[in-house]
C-alpha cells in the first residue's frame, strides 16, 4: 500500500484550518489509518479543533485494548470520546467556543475491506476502472437541498451556501458519524479530501487527474492542489491518496 497526505492554505485564506493524517503501518489494533479534518470557528478555533480531534482520535486508537468487538463499533466509540474531549476543551477556554470540525477517516484490512466513517462534508472517493465513486455522503445544507429535489448535485459547487455543514464534531454536543464497509481491490485509489478540493474541481476532473498520474501519488496530490488553487483556491485544500497493492 502506498499513501501520501498534503494540505495547502489555498489562495484566499490566511490560516490553514485543515489537518490530515496518513499512516500505512499499524495504528494500535488498526492495520493503518487515514484522516482528513476541516476545522471551523473564529480566531484559531478551527485550526485548534481539526488538529485536536485528529490527534485525540489517533491517541485513542493507539491506546485501545484488545477487546474490540468490531472495527466499526470501535471507530464510532473513539470518535464519540474525541467529541466529548473537544466539548471539555471548549468549556475551559471561551475563545474556543463554537469550534468544530468535519472528520473523514478510513482503515483498510488485508482482506481488502475498507472501513470508513465521516461527519460533515469532507469526502472519501473510490477511484478505479469503473470511474470515481463518492462513498461518503455530505452532511451539508446543499446536500439536503439535493435530497429534497431543490438542487442538482452538479450545482453544489456553485451554490452560495455550499460551505454550510449540518453535522460536525463540535463543542455543542456529541454527534454520530456515518459508517461504511466497502470492498476494495488491487490498484484501487482512495481519495480523502476537504471541501477546498471538491468545491473547486468537478468529480470528473478529479478522476482525470488521478487516472493520468496514478503511479505517482505525490505528483497527483500536488496537481490536485495546484488545480484547485488555479480555479481560485477559495478554501484550504487537503488531500490524502492511497493506492491499494
Amino acid at each position: 500500500m502506498q499513501a501520501c497526505a498534503k494540505t495547502d492554505v489555498g489562495v484566499i485564506r490566511q490560516v490553514n484550518q485543515d489537518y490530515c493524517y496518513a499512516n500505512t503501518n499499524s495504528e494500535g489494533l488498526l492495520p493503518n489509518l487515514f484522516i482528513v479534518a476541516d476545522g471551523m470557528g473564529g480566531h484559531n478555533a478551527g485550526d485548534y479543533a481539526s488538529r485536536f480531534c485528529v490527534e485525540k482520535f489517533v491517541e485513542l486508537v493507539r491506546n485501545a485494548g484488545s477487546g474490540i468487538a468490531s472495527k466499526l463499533s470501535f471507530l464510532e466509540s473513539a470518535i464519540r470520546e474525541t467529541n466529548e474531549q473537544l466539548i471539555m476543551k471548549a468549556a475551559e477556554n471561551p475563545e474556543l467556543e463554537g469550534m468544530g470540525t468535519t472528520f473523514v477517516a478510513a482503515t483498510i484490512s488485508d482482506k481488502y475491506e475498507m472501513d470508513v466513517m465521516n461527519i460533515g462534508d469532507s469526502r472519501l472517493y473510490l477511484i478505479n476502472e469503473d470511474g470515481i465513486n463518492q462513498i461518503t455522503e455530505d452532511h451539508s445544507l446543499v446536500m439536503e437541498m439535493v435530497r429534497n429535489g431543490e438542487l442538482k448535485k452538479e450545482e453544489i459547487r456553485f451554490h452560495p451556501k455550499k460551505n454550510v455543514v449540518t453535522r460536525a464534531i463540535s463543542a455543542i454536543g456529541v454527534v454520530i458519524p456515518d459508517m461504511f464497509r466497502v470492498p476494495v481491490k488491487k490498484d484501487d485509489i482512495i481519495l480523502l479530501c476537504s471541501d477546498g478540493l471538491s468545491n473547486m474541481i468537478a468529480d470528473s476532473e478529479i478522476y482525470d487527474i488521478i487516472n493520468s498520474n496514478c503511479e505517482d501519488l505525490e505528483k497527483t496530490a500536488d496537481e490536485l492542489i495546484a488545480r484547485a488553487n488555479r480555479y481560485g483556491g477559495k478554501d484550504n485544500i487537503s488531500v490524502v491518496l492511497i493506492k491499494i497493492e
